[in-house]
């Protein structure tokens, strides 16, 4: 195999200056690129000065039928470069696909890092917890059961949530989680991150979705979404009428103790004390 391999490389979101010289010499070394528009990828190379390089177009029509070559191009000692139009590829972006089919056949994958659109409207958004906590959802699925499935687990869901979404399509999304996660839930919309024009707008669920619905956003949308609050923690008093329950129900102690502490997500210890009590 020698030294072919898959290299994954970040590229700016926005901001050309946030190409890094890691990410050029990434370029440089490599035999071909594979990219999702040869023509912006071109530019960009050309921008950083990098020497022409083979193009391969590989996006959501190509990359099924192309990983193949690619691998078997990597597996033979070649260096295939992979680059999104904007970002880290497989994100929300091909790549995935390209990645997987390296690692099943043995080959090495190293990634260059880069801009990730959703950890910079996350971490600017001010909607994350001391703990950092948050989940990717990228972009929802455009309509139908799968859509409402997803967005019915973002309900109860206690960590940030970071969703991408297109200009024409942010409005009803904006409504449809409002409608079901609340119109009071706290958003940020972000749009033109690292840009001249770069824009972060705090609200409500219930705003946003209004506002959107009157005039069409411009540019791509990062919607930062404020974690659900914890439920109210139960009384003693409830846990012990539940633990009553159980075990008139013929459930042990062992098994009472830990039925009640999962039913209202408090601490099982919590829950013995007051057993023994």
């Amino acid at each position: 195999m020698g030294d072919g391999r898959i290299v994954v490389v970040g590229t700016p979101i926005g901001n050309l200056g946030d190409l890094s010289p890691r990410a050029v010499a990434a370029f440089e070394a490599a035999d071909v690129v594979a990219c999702e528009d040869t023509r912006r990828t071109g530019r960009l190379l050309a921008h950083a000065g990098v020497p022409r390089k083979q193009l391969v177009r590989l996006d959501d029509h190509t990359e099924a039928t192309s990983a193949a070559g690619l691998v078997s191009r990597a597996s033979a000692g070649g260096v295939v470069a992979l680059a999104s139009d904007a970002g880290m590829p497989g994100l929300s972006d091909p790549g995935g696909v390209l990645v997987a089919a390296a690692v099943d056949a043995g080959v090495t994958v190293e990634v260059v890092p880069g801009p990730f659109a959703g950890a910079v409207a996350a971490v600017g958004s001010g909607l994350l917890d001391p703990s950092g906590r948050f989940c990717f959802e990228g972009f929802l699925p455009r309509k139908g059961p799968i859509r409402r499935e997803r967005i019915a687990a973002l309900v109860d869901e206690r960590r940030t949530v970071v969703l991408y979404e297109a200009p024409h399509r942010l409005a009803a999304t904006l409504s449809d989680l409002a409608d079901a996660l609340g119109g009071d839930r706290r958003v940020a919309l972000c749009r033109e991150l690292t840009k001249l024009h770069e824009e972060t707008w705090h609200a409500t669920l219930g705003e946003a979705a209004a506002a959107s619905a009157e005039q069409e956003p411009r540019g791509e949308h990062v919607v930062v979404l404020a974690g659900a609050d914890a439920p109210a923690e139960a009384a003693d008093d409830e846990l012990r009428s539940a633990l009553a329950a159980a075990l008139a129900d013929g459930a042990t102690r062992r098994d009472a103790a830990a039925a009640v502490a999962a039913r209202y997500g408090v601490a099982p210890n919590r829950v013995k004390r007051l057993l023994n009590g």
